[in-house]
C-alpha cells in the first residue's frame, strides 16, 4: 500500500475477537496466562500491549524501519535511544538543535560520562573534523528547531558509517509524509509524536524507528527495561491521529509557504526561516531530500524585546504557547520557552537570539492566520511610527 493508505490501515488490525474496524483499546496492566509459560503473546503492558503493538507496526511502516517502540513522551524516546551507548562514548548533535535535547544531553555527559560535541552540520565536512575514535553516532536534526537549517541527511550518514558510527535522525518537524531518513541511509529515526504524528494537541508521546532488526529488537529491550512505554490510551490517540496525517500535512505546508511569503515582504520582519523559501540558504538540498517544506516557520523581528512582547501579546488566533504539529497555529519565543533551559553560549552560537519568533502554522483559514500576523506585527510598526 502506498503511504496515505498505511496511515490508515497499517498495524491496526488488532481485533481477533469481534473484527472492528478500530483498534482496541486493550487498557489493562496485566494478561492472563493460557497455561504455565503460555501466552496469547502479552503478559504485561509495560513490556507490550496490543495497542501499543498496533502503533509501533503503523509508523514502522510509515518510515521503512524493521521495528519501532512508542514512548511515553518525546523525551523518553530520546534516553530509550541514549541507553544504546556507554560511558566515554561520543556523540556528535547538531549545534541548534531543540533546547531538550541538548538539556539531556548535558544531563547524561553529567551522570553517565557521554561525550558530546555540538558542531554546525550544515557544511558535511564539519562533521569529519569532530569525529574522535571513540565517536558512536552523529545526531541529526533537520529541520532544525527553531531555526529550521537543513542537515544533507546522506551526506552526513555516508560518513558516520566510515567511521562505524550510527546516524540518527530526528524526523518531528517534517514526519513521514515530507521525510523518510530511511532512504537516506540513517540508521535510527527519533519521533515525538506529541506533535504532526498525533496532529491534535492532546496527548505526549515519542517514538524510536530502526533500519536493522538487531538494534530495533535492543531498542524494544531499552524501552521496556527503563520502563518508558508509552500507556494503551495514548497510543490510540496517535494512531487516530495518524490516520488524517497525510492531508494535514499538506495544508500545514500550503498555509506555511504563505505565511513565509507574507513575512518576507513585511517591513516589521528582518529575515525568514523557512526551506520552502527559494532564498534559504539550504533550500537545495531540501529540495532534494525532502518531499515537502512542512508547517513550521521563524523569523527574526525587526525589533527589540519590547516590540516582540508586542507581538506575543497582540495575536488573537495564534496561542502563545509550546509545542508545535497541532491543528491549530501557536507562536513560541524560543529564548524565553522552548530554548530557554539550553547553555546561553550555545543558543548564541546557533543563532538563535531575542528577536527569533517561531510559528506552528495551524490549518485554520489561511486568511485568517494572516490577518491575526499581520495585525500583530502591526503593533510594532505602528510603535515605531508612534
Amino acid at each position: 500500500m502506498r503511504l496515505q493508505s498505511r496511515t490508515i490501515h497499517a498495524g491496526v488490525d488488532k481485533d481477533t475477537a469481534y473484527n472492528s474496524i478500530m483498534t482496541p483499546i486493550y487498557q489493562t496492566s496485566t494478561f492472563r496466562f493460557a497455561d504455565i509459560g503460555v501466552t496469547k503473546g502479552y503478559d504485561y503492558t509495560r513490556t507490550s500491549n496490543p495497542t501499543r503493538k498496533a502503533l509501533e507496526e503503523n509508523i514502522a511502516s510509515l518510515e521503512g524501519g524493521t521495528g519501532a517502540v512508542a514512548t511515553a513522551t518525546g523525551m523518553s524516546a530520546t534516553t530509550v535511544v541514549l541507553h544504546l551507548f556507554h560511558s566515554r562514548d561520543h556523540i556528535i548533535c547538531t549545534h541548534d538543535c531543540y533546547g531538550g535535547t541538548d538539556r539531556i544531553l548535558r544531563l547524561y555527559q553529567e551522570l553517565f560520562g557521554l561525550q558530546i560535541t555540538y558542531v554546525n552540520l550544515q557544511d558535511p565536512g564539519n562533521l569529519r573534523k569532530a569525529l574522535r575514535p571513540h565517536t558512536k553516532a552523529v545526531w541529526i536534526e533537520t529541520p532544525s528547531n527553531p531555526l529550521l537549517n537543513i542537515l544533507d541527511i546522506r551526506a552526513l550518514s555516508v560518513t558516520a558509517h566510515e567511521h562505524g558510527a550510527l546516524s540518527i535522525v530526528d524526523n518531528t518537524f517534517m514526519s513521514p509524509v515530507n521525510q523518510r531518513p530511511f532512504e537516506l541511509g540513517a540508521d535510527i529515526v527519533v519521533h515525538s509524536t506529541t506533535k504532526y504524528l498525533n496532529g491534535h494537541s492532546d496527548v505526549v508521546g515519542g517514538a524510536v524507528v530502526a533500519r536493522e532488526p538487531a538494534i530495533a529488537e535492543r531498542l524494544q529491550y531499552l524501552c521496556n527495561a527503563l520502563g518508558q512505554g508509552a500507556s494503551p490510551f495514548d497510543c490510540w490517540l496517535v494512531l487516530r491521529g495518524i490516520k488524517t496525517l497525510v492531508p494535514r500535512m499538506k495544508l500545514h505546508e500550503e498555509n506555511a509557504r504563505k505565511v513565509a511569503h507574507f513575512l518576507s515582504g513585511h517591513p516589521a520582519v528582518k529575515r525568514v526561516y523557512y526551506p520552502g523559501l527559494p532564498g534559504h540558504p539550504n533550500h537545495e538540498v531540501a529540495q532534494r531530500q525532502q518531499y515537502g517544506f512542512g508547517g513550521m516557520v521563524s523569523f527574526d523581528l525587526n525589533g527589540n524585546l519590547a516590540d516582540v512582547h508586542r507581538v506575543l501579546r497582540s495575536v488573537r488566533l495564534f496561542a502563545l504557547a509550546e509545542s508545535l504539529g497541532g491543528v491549530e497555529s501557536l507562536i513560541d519565543h524560543p529564548v524565553s520557552m522552548t530554548h530557554a533551559s539550553m547553555d546561553s553560549a550555545l543558543r548564541q552560537e546557533a543563532g538563535i537570539g531575542e528577536s527569533l519568533i517561531r510559528l506552528s502554522v495551524g490549518i485554520e483559514d489561511i486568511d485568517d492566520i494572516l490577518e491575526d500576523m499581520g495585525n500583530a506585527l502591526s503593533a510594532v510598526t505602528h510603535g515605531a511610527n508612534g
